[in-house]
């Protein structure tokens, strides 16, 4: 029991410096004086590798946080200040439990990179073969766990003083970027991921990943292919190699799409230093990070592009509303208007110069505007198809994203298609409709006798009324307040008749405290219709 109280006070006194140390950045960067998407970011990127991590998630949730804050988190820099290489090799050997010369013959003292999680080298194993070693930071889940459990604590402070409900839950978001931080963490899972990507591609001769040392990865510890190519945006080098940009975009895009329709398990960062060339194919890296996406999300995927490519507003307003789930009451009228007002935009577009990202931010745009709730491979969609339709504008601009994703949907419908199943279907749906056509003379009569009784019920639903009843609530409000003051009035007036006692200024408590509570009524009374002039 000692032990516990003694662990719970030193975890009670790290919160409290570690709070301290948040403060103290808010301070530096002067919060009190205003938020801009900039100074945003720098914040993050103070506070340490929870935030920027947050601040990733955020940045692919344009219905939790504006646009141009969206684009300002994207930036977010992930680069850290490298470990010594003494704590490399103790992480190394700790994980091993022998000598790291027992399992490499040279490990690089300057790493390859740095982040926030984990930091990369260049290694030999004893076996000769050239690797790349990921160590993860000490102690950075302890770190990352504190500050998830106070970034709970301030919102749940936040819940108590706005009562005002949102689309999206910052508790929702805090367990995103948890669970997307524990799959960067746990390093066993990135070696899941890296070998379900290579059995998922294992047909592809234009695309590849590095080679996992599984035998001598550990949750902390990876061991990896070493990759000797270029970088996708390497152009001075991609040129010197002979390779033909055009080719390596189209096949870039063409493998992007079918991770997202066929597999629906794709990279969710793809940015240019992830995306490498060796011996002519695209060499896919940092495989810790990966969306996933149901039937149901990329059917409404599918059903979208559609809807775009024949101008079909309907189908887009089914499929927006299929990719959420609703907060609240939706006005259909208004969100089939929005809906039309984009794909207006769209009807004079050459729909080869149409970012598929950019119509990803506007659908998100009107589902936050409408309290449609957002899934998480909806929203890691939206930012890889936002990231590589960059990387695919600057490595090959004269190719269309957007024209590979209608074609590869296209493809996808001829090869699935089969004579045989659709009439097998078109049998099974005449079947069920005369099945329930022979039941509708005895739906009938029984809509009929329940009328006949009093027992029928109609529901209406109609459009455009929630203002309207709003306003009458509020107006029976006002009216229930100003009664509730004339009669305390009333009623403290007929008290102040009598002897009661006690007495303040020689009248009766409670007529006094009735006198007080029908003041601050009628004040907040007068209040509420001055502002609602």
């Amino acid at each position: 029991m000692l032990d516990k109280f003694v662990q719970n006070a030193i975890e009670d006194a790290s919160a409290t410096v570690r709070l301290r140390e948040m403060i103290a950045v808010l301070r530096r960067r002067e919060v009190v004086r205003g938020m801009t998407p900039e100074k945003l970011r720098l914040i993050l990127e103070d506070l340490g590798p929870t935030f920027v991590k947050l601040g990733q998630v955020m940045s692919m949730r344009p219905d939790f946080l504006p646009q141009e804050y969206c684009d300002a988190l994207m930036k977010l820099q992930t680069e850290a200040k490298p470990l010594p290489f003494s704590v490399i090799l103790e992480v190394v050997e700790n994980e091993y439990s022998q000598r790291w010369k027992q399992v490499f013959s040279y490990i690089d003292e300057e790493a390859l990179g740095s982040a926030s999680i984990a930091q990369v080298h260049r290694a030999i194993l004893v076996t000769g073969e050239k690797v790349v070693v990921k160590v993860q930071r000490p102690g950075i889940y302890e770190v990352m766990s504190k500050d998830i459990v106070l970034l709970r604590r301030a919102t749940a402070l936040l819940k108590i003083f706005n009562k005002t409900p949102d689309v999206l839950d910052f508790n929702m978001v805090l367990d995103e970027m948890w669970a997307i931080a524990k799959q960067e963490m746990d390093f066993l899972m990135e070696a899941d991921h890296i070998e379900e990507f290579a059995d998922l591609n294992r047909d592809d001769d234009f695309v590849s990943c590095p080679k996992v040392y599984r035998k001598l990865s550990t949750q902390h510890l990876l061991v990896m292919e070493y990759i000797e190519g270029i970088r996708i945006d390497d152009f001075e080098g991609l040129k010197a190699r002979g390779y033909d940009r055009s080719v390596l975009g189209r096949k870039l895009g063409e493998n992007y799409v079918k991770q997202i329709i066929e597999d629906g398990f794709f990279h969710a960062d793809p940015h240019p230093g992830n995306i490498w060339v060796r011996n002519g194919r695209i060499v896919w890296l940092d495989l810790g990070m990966m969306g996933r996406l149901g039937n149901r999300d990329r059917l409404a995927i599918r059903k979208a592009v559609f809807a775009l490519a024949d101008h079909d507003t309907f189908e887009m307003k089914a499929a927006v509303l299929s990719l959420g789930i609703a907060q609240g009451r939706i006005n259909h009228a208004a969100l089939y208007q929005d809906i039309d007002t984009m794909m207006t935009a769209y009807s004079s577009l050459d729909f080869s110069s149409l970012q598929m990202g950019e119509l990803s931010r506007q659908i998100m745009n009107i589902r936050r505007t409408y309290r449609l709730s957002c899934p998480q491979g909806f929203s890691m969609f939206a930012r890889g198809v936002l990231t590589v339709e960059g990387v695919m504008r600057k490595c090959c601009p004269d190719v269309s994203f957007v024209e590979i994703f209608a074609k590869s949907l296209s493809l996808d419908f001829k090869r699935n298609f089969s004579w045989r199943d659709e009439i097998e279907k078109a049998k099974r749906e005449a079947f069920i409709l005369m099945r329930k056509s022979t039941q509708l003379p005895e739906q009938i009569s029984e809509i009929l006798k329940m009328t006949m009784s009093g027992q029928t019920k109609v529901n209406l639903d109609v459009t455009g009324s929630e203002e309207p009843l709003r306003r009458l609530d509020k107006m029976i409000n006002k009216v229930i307040i100003a009664v509730l003051c004339a009669a305390l009035l009333l009623g403290s007036s007929t008290i102040c008749t009598t002897n009661m006692t006690p007495k303040i200024m020689e009248i009766p408590l409670l007529g006094f405290l009735g006198y007080l509570i029908a003041f601050i009524l009628s004040i907040r009374l007068i209040w509420d219709i001055q502002r609602g002039k």
